[in-house]
């Protein structure tokens, strides 16, 4: 059995465990739970009636929240010239193409987000043993394989994430800073549940938000009214 903190326990008593939450008394909650000496940051995990292993029920998309994450995001775009210039002048943290390959090849990844034009697709895919792992494959269902590099940047740094269900049917993301105001990381939360409920397949039986907790860093787990989120959505 997993042994928490004298801290984590003393938080976790100003939360019911078994209750759902609306996502503004759940935010509350959060909030006072960021007791650690550093920036916490504001996770969700949404569990999904889903089987991941069929092709139309593998739940994967993008968000733009509208307050961001509050996180630096960086940024490798792959790409030859002329777009290598675009990416330069969108503000990518980092730009090249056969240098980067190399690079990767040999273990680098201190990167948040790849984007990659169509015509790398063919060396680049060649890594995928080393970028799947870490989430970091370029996806044009995600806007990340893309000609219009200098747009898929933008809307990157600006708060724009990439989610996708995990084997055990968890989607998780991290929705913001605990130190953000209340209102900005209950709009964020929304605009990831709207997202999350619009992507149901339409093959899914049962119940499909089996779940939602938010949660700080090092902090317990608060559960999310999943009426809420279903009617915020509709």
């Amino acid at each position: 059995m997993k042994k928490h903190s004298k801290r984590y326990s003393t938080v976790a008593k100003s939360i019911d465990a078994k209750k759902e939450y609306s996502v503004a008394q759940a935010v509350d909650l959060v909030k006072g739970t960021a007791t650690a000496k550093f920036a916490e940051a504001v996770d969700i995990a949404v569990f999904l009636g889903v089987d991941p292993k069929k092709a139309d029920q593998a739940i994967r998309g993008t968000v733009a929240l509208p307050h961001g994450i509050g996180k630096q995001v960086r940024v490798l775009v792959i790409a030859k010239p002329p777009k290598d210039e675009e990416a330069k002048a969108a503000g990518a943290d980092h730009v090249g193409y056969k240098d980067y390959l190399e690079k990767i090849q040999q273990g680098w990844a201190d990167v948040d987000v790849i984007i990659a034009t169509p015509d790398v697709m063919g060396d680049l895919g060649k890594l995928g043993k080393i970028l799947g792992p870490r989430g970091l494959m370029p996806n044009p269902k995600s806007g990340t394989v893309t000609l219009d590099v200098g747009k898929a940047i933008k809307e990157i740094k600006a708060g724009k994430i990439e989610f996708r269900v995990e084997k055990a049917g968890i989607v998780h993301a991290t929705v913001g800073k605990a130190s953000f105001e209340k209102d900005k990381l209950v709009d964020n939360i929304h605009a990831f549940l709207n997202t999350i409920v619009r992507l149901k397949p339409s093959t899914a039986k049962g119940t499909y938000i089996k779940s939602i907790a938010i949660s700080t860093t090092m902090g317990p787990g608060v559960r999310i009214d999943r009426a809420e989120a279903a009617a915020h959505a509709a």
